[in-house]
């Protein structure tokens, strides 16, 4: 009922913002809404191609849905970022490397407010605010950071009462930087329009500085105008409803999206259009459109397929994808703006020559496919939490390779990247197979842990706490839990949180009630600690028992034997030999670990550790030798940094993998000489 009455609440500022645009009414898909609609954007924006400027009007209704009142409202500037080399974005750990500079000044870019001021609407009269806006540095105080601008209002916004704000801006935009800007004629615009923060429940804005993460905004609906050359294509969050010509040799796309959280748009006169629809039972159908460049002709329907399996597995695991079309662009060549997600529009990227083996385009595919839903419909705080969906993509994407796909193999590229070669046998591994890259005494896994606010990772912090370790903290979680607990705690996770704004409490929250354990003592070690594991074999022994040698207490009297067989002391003589070993905790963090004894008649023992000393010792009398030790031998614990010393054996098999290497590189060998041999 509560999302009823913002239904009709909506339609009637629709109806009155309309006329303020004098444009029609597009349609209405979700009934009740999809979200709460807290912040919605009516805009009509324009493209100088020749300049790289845009030139942008906005009308933006906001709601105060906290308890809260407010006196301020606070903005996202994002293309400030660029405005000059002292940004804090290009001063973070993350992008210092990256600076426009070495390209002139057409390089750089900005978004300057012209005009802002409230209209009449509601209980509040038309106000100019332009003199009331200043820039802000809420989280490192550069004062020459402007990604964040401040606008003091003439009284509060009341909890429950709404406002509406006209904002006129220019907007330079920069060669290609950060997956936005211009490449000769091709335009990817993201984060280019004054974007509003997000008011929370506690009363605060939650509006961090652009520097080294990425977005969090509110669910609304965009009416979005894009004026641009006639004869160019443009794909958009939403959808298009209307394209009309202009007599200056423009023509202006209309797109309408509801209950998304932002909007992206790419323009280029050489894009070449696709339609797919994905048909799934027991899912919604999807209208699929690809803008594909002209030099990857042919790869159309690798990616359409993979868009395909993002939408399946996504939505049988996770939860339905609700908005009925998405687009996929195939970025420019150097554009820099591959590998991103918006809500229904993401970029994948390919090459000219792109081997199926080389999983390209069908990893970045799956995965900013897969964004739509850890992102676009379960809209977690990216600057603070983005593990939350990275993390949970990453996880989400390997599974699909795991269990569908064949082993990636690596793929070298020569000729400045011009030419593939594929080394066939040789499996590339995957982010959640183990940790193993980050073995060590200076692991980088060390450097911060995961509870650390995206915004403030030190160097090497983001990749891996977005990406890596939360994708193998959530494997191990499904290892531990098994896949069919693990997948209820996924979609029920999905359900209650889609079109909000969920933290890592929530999460863990669900953990604990569809496992019905206590889990925190597994986020102690993941989430709240820096901790890494490393669980190995230590000392192996395992003889044939000698005979009793010394003196012994025998028929009342104490003798001295050389040799006393077992029969002689009435001991089972079919338990011949005696194996030690030592288990060992060699890393901080702990968890529970099986370990596998495996004998020469192929007998095996179990064993079950709760990991938490240093080291824990095994004893066994048995009829045959011990030749292989195993630690976690169902790689359960995939954050091991060192699976090499989980396993123990009598006779190393480095024979073996001797003859298999050289063997491959011997036909390589081969192959090499005839090639040359033709020319």
């Amino acid at each position: 009922m509560r999302y009823l009455w913002i239904h009709i609440i909506w339609i009637l500022i629709l109806f009155k913002s309309f006329s303020v645009l004098a444009q029609t009414k597009p349609p209405t898909h979700y009934v009740p809404p999809l979200s709460e609609r807290i912040a919605n954007y009516q805009m009509d924006v324009k493209l100088d191609v020749e300049k790289k400027l845009l030139h942008g009007r906005e009308i933006l209704t906001w709601r105060n849905t906290t308890s809260h009142p407010t006196t301020e409202l606070q903005f996202h500037l994002y293309y400030n970022a660029w405005r000059n080399n002292k940004s804090s974005f290009l001063r973070s750990w993350r992008y210092n490397s990256r600076t426009p500079s070495e390209y002139g000044e057409d390089a750089w870019g900005y978004c300057e407010i012209e005009k802002m001021l409230i209209l009449s609407f509601g209980n509040f009269p038309e106000t100019e605010l332009t003199d009331k806006m200043e820039y802000i540095q809420p989280d490192d105080g550069n004062p020459y950071d402007r990604t964040v601008l401040k606008v003091n209002l003439p009284r509060a916004i009341q909890p429950g009462e709404m406002i509406q704000v006209e904002i006129q801006w220019e907007s330079k935009i920069p060669r290609p930087i950060a997956r936005t800007g211009a490449l000769d004629d091709y335009f990817f615009l993201a984060q280019w329009f004054p974007k509003i923060g997000v008011f929370e429940e506690n009363g605060q804005w939650n509006c961090h500085q652009f520097i080294q993460t990425e977005f969090y905004a509110d669910y609304g609906v965009y009416d979005v105008k894009l004026t641009v050359p006639q004869g160019w294509i443009v794909g958009a969050t939403g959808e298009e409803i209307e394209k009309v010509n202009n007599e200056d040799g423009t023509t202006t796309h209309h797109f309408y999206q509801e209950d998304v959280h932002d909007f992206t748009w790419v323009t280029s006169p050489h894009f070449l259009e696709f339609n797919r629809l994905f048909k799934e039972e027991g899912l919604p159908p999807v209208k699929m459109r690809l803008l594909l460049m002209p030099d990857h002709q042919g790869q159309e329907e690798r990616y359409f397929q993979s868009t395909a399996t993002a939408l399946k597995y996504y939505g049988l695991w996770a939860g339905p994808y609700p908005y009925g079309h998405v687009t996929i662009i195939d970025p420019a060549y150097q554009s820099r703006s591959g590998g991103m997600e918006y809500p229904t529009l993401f970029t994948g990227g390919s090459r000219w020559w792109a081997p199926p083996a080389s999983w390209q385009p069908e990893s970045v595919t799956i995965h900013e496919a897969g964004h739509q839903f850890w992102y676009g419909i379960v809209g977690n705080n990216e600057f603070e939490y983005a593990w939350l969906d990275e993390g949970f993509n990453t996880y989400t994407q390997n599974r699909i390779f795991t269990e569908f796909f064949p082993p990636r193999q690596y793929v070298r590229r020569y000729i400045e990247g011009l030419i593939p070669i594929v080394f066939e046998g040789v499996n590339m591994a995957g982010r959640t197979d183990g940790a193993d890259g980050y073995f060590g005494f200076y692991s980088m896994l060390k450097n911060d842990s995961m509870s650390t606010k995206s915004y403030r990772y030190g160097p090497n912090g983001y990749r891996i706490n977005s990406y890596g370790r939360p994708a193998m903290t959530l494997r191990t979680l499904e290892n531990y839990l098994g896949w069919e607990t693990f997948q209820k705690i996924l979609s029920t996770y999905f359900d209650r949180w889609k079109f909000r704004h969920p933290k890592p409490e929530d999460f863990f929250a669900v953990v604990n009630e569809i496992s019905g354990q206590d889990m925190s003592w597994f986020f102690d070690q993941t989430y709240y600690s820096a901790n890494v594991f490393d669980y190995a074999v230590g000392r192996v022994q395992s003889q044939k028992i000698a005979p009793l040698s010394g003196f012994y207490e025998k028929e009342d009297s104490l003798q001295y034997y050389s040799s006393l067989e077992p029969s002689a002391l009435n001991e089972d003589t079919t338990q011949s030999y005696l194996s030690t070993v030592y288990i060992r905790r060699w890393g901080e963090a702990i968890f529970p670990i099986e370990i596998q004894f495996t004998f020469e008649d192929s007998t095996t023992i179990q064993e079950q550790w709760d990991g938490k000393a240093r080291w824990k010792k095994f004893q066994y009398r048995t009829s045959s030798p011990l030749v292989k030790v195993e630690v976690d031998p169902r790689n359960i614990l995939v954050l091991d940094i060192n699976h090499s010393n989980n396993t123990w054996v009598s006779e190393p098999q480095n024979k073996l993998a001797a003859w298999k290497w050289a063997s491959k590189w011997m036909v390589w060998l081969q192959n090499a000489l005839e090639f040359v041999a033709f020319f």
